[in-house]
């Protein structure tokens, strides 16, 4: 999906951006000449994974954009605070939030310890409403504000929580905040949206955790955040409370080819279905 411009000078406030989906959405933004604040842990280099925010930070300003890296753990609202206001310092306000940063543990019950379950619930509900409050007074000044998490849509079919029930649990709550906020601030222009990947996207975080082969049945990152791009370039009244699946997104923008999304396009056909959703949707018709 090509560029439009309509991102330059829009300051977006990132979680989890030094890499992965939420490094991918950064660097789609930067080529439009926005601000990025990267939120997010990795100060230091991981033993296992590429990238820190600094590196991130380099990429976006090679991109196009402007970077602010801020160690921040979304647990601690300390860090988040400090870190919207070094947002608002350097570039003068906050006009888009995208909520990315998120802990998973596909565990039964009685495997998940409570640590785990508390880390979830702390990073990925918690971390999210932290994150949104203390951004909304500054969004309420933007012009065409937006608040994207990157969470599923609510599908309360049992066999979604029968496996990993803390973790449906922890994700779900991500995308209660979109119902919640998106209606509350309805009447104040302020976008409240879920984004989530109709398939399985393959980074190096999940390699680490699943090996290399899930890349033969999965899309890249970028497929994230060109569907994010899509959606956080509208205007912010017209599009809240939804609840929307990345290629769908793209179909409507008038992206003719999914197929370039794919890690193996020859593999069109043997996508795997990410979780939360019960059908396959367009990539089977391709």
């Amino acid at each position: 999906m090509k560029n439009t411009g309509k991102l330059r000078g829009k300051t977006l406030f990132i979680t989890g951006a030094s890499r992965g989906i939420g490094k991918a959405i950064a660097l789609k933004a930067a080529r439009d000449g926005a601000n990025i604040v990267i939120a997010a842990k990795t100060a230091e280099p991981h033993p296992k994974l590429p990238g820190t925010i600094y590196t991130a930070a380099e990429e976006i300003e090679r991109a196009g954009g402007r970077a602010l890296a801020c160690i921040v753990d979304v647990r601690d609202e300390k860090q988040v605070q400090q870190a919207v206001e070094a947002a608002v310092a350097k570039f003068g306000g906050i006009d888009i939030v995208i909520n990315n940063a998120s802990a998973i543990s596909m565990t039964p019950t009685l495997d998940t310890e409570m640590k785990r379950y508390d880390l979830m619930q702390n990073i990925n509900t918690r971390g999210t409403f932290l994150v949104s409050k203390c951004c909304l007074p500054y969004l309420l000044k933007s012009d065409n504000p937006h608040i994207l998490n990157l969470s599923p849509p609510l599908n309360m079919k049992p066999q979604w929580f029968a496996n990993h029930a803390a973790y449906t649990i922890a994700k779900y709550g991500m995308s209660m905040c979109v119902l919640g906020m998106s209606e509350e601030f309805r009447d104040q222009g302020i976008a409240v949206n879920a984004l989530w990947p109709r398939t399985t996207v393959h980074t190096a975080a999940v390699e680490m955790l699943s090996g290399p082969e899930g890349a033969l049945y999965s899309r890249k990152p970028e497929i994230m955040a060109d569907a994010a791009y899509a959606i956080i370039s509208r205007d912010a009244r017209d599009y809240t409370g939804h609840f929307f699946i990345d290629d769908d997104v793209l179909l409507d923008a008038g992206v003719k080819d999914l197929a370039k999304y794919a890690c193996y396009p020859e593999n069109i056909h043997k996508l795997t279905t990410d979780i939360f959703l019960d059908d396959t949707g367009p990539f089977a018709k391709l």
